[in-house]
């Protein structure tokens, strides 16, 4: 019996051309939850950049791709911040070779600078306006996440000076830097504990490249028909795409709704 269900925001519940969870979507995340099934969002994104969702109701948040946990009651569950010696190093190595960087905090999102790359990958994900200014002040802030506007190729020679993080990528203009072995699973997990819930009793939906690990933790897990061949390999199923009511179906195809 499936009793908690996941999903990621942007590409699986969220069209990137409409911005919007569709109708359909909406009345059949409703249906799961009226079932008394818990219906939990799975994010890279922060609490604080969820604009997208309309009137949806959710029982948690798995934020910051599992290193920021949210109950449904408000409690923050789980929460895990990158090492502060690996954020020293970034900022020196910022110094010689500034890179556009997002810094994702408790209360804030602070990016250094913005330029052509920032202003499409915003507009994409439908954030407007995010906060500019300095960074070198977070070496004594807690930092979950960064979201860091490199390419595939550049990766490599800037995560050497964040040995104890990992980049994980689901758009090719940039990574979301997070402290190594943290991931959607390990934020689901905790969830799952708080609640009392047993993985084999949850189903995951995504599209992107971090979501590989959810999708092999929980007892099913189900790939977009957008996702890439990557990500349908990890998945259990795979349902048609976000644009063409990949929820609903999917929900339909295990008996769920």
């Amino acid at each position: 019996m499936v009793k908690a269900a996941f999903f990621d925001i942007d590409g699986t519940l969220v069209s990137f051309q409409t911005h919007v969870v569709s109708e359909e979507t909406v009345r059949a995340i409703r249906q799961l939850r009226a079932q008394g099934v818990k219906v939990f969002i799975a994010s890279g994104r922060h609490v604080l950049w969820i604009n997208n969702l309309g009137d949806l109701e959710v029982d948690g948040y798995v934020a910051l791709n599992g290193g920021y946990c949210v109950s449904g009651e408000g409690e923050v569950v789980y929460r895990r911040q990158i090492p502060p010696e690996d954020i020293r190093q970034l900022l020196d190595y910022q110094r010689e070779h500034p890179f556009p960087c997002s810094c994702v905090m408790d209360d804030i999102i602070l990016t250094n600078f913005r330029n052509e790359v920032v202003d499409e990958v915003y507009r994409q994900l439908h954030i407007l306006n995010p906060p500019i200014g300095p960074i070198e002040g977070i070496a004594d802030k807690r930092v979950y996440q960064l979201i860091a506007f490199f390419t595939a190729e550049e990766e490599p020679r800037i995560m050497a000076h964040m040995p104890h993080c990992v980049a994980t990528r689901w758009h090719p203009l940039f990574a979301d830097v997070v402290p190594e072995g943290s991931n959607k699973a390990v934020g689901i997990q905790h969830l799952l504990v708080h609640y009392g819930i047993d993985p084999k009793e949850a189903i995951a939906f995504g599209d992107g490249g971090n979501d590989i690990e959810m999708l092999r933790y929980v007892g099913i897990g189900v790939a977009m028909g957008n996702a890439s061949d990557e990500v349908k390999a990890a998945a259990d199923f795979v349902t048609t795409s976000v644009d063409d009511e990949g929820i609903a179906y999917g929900l339909k195809h295990f008996g769920l709704i």
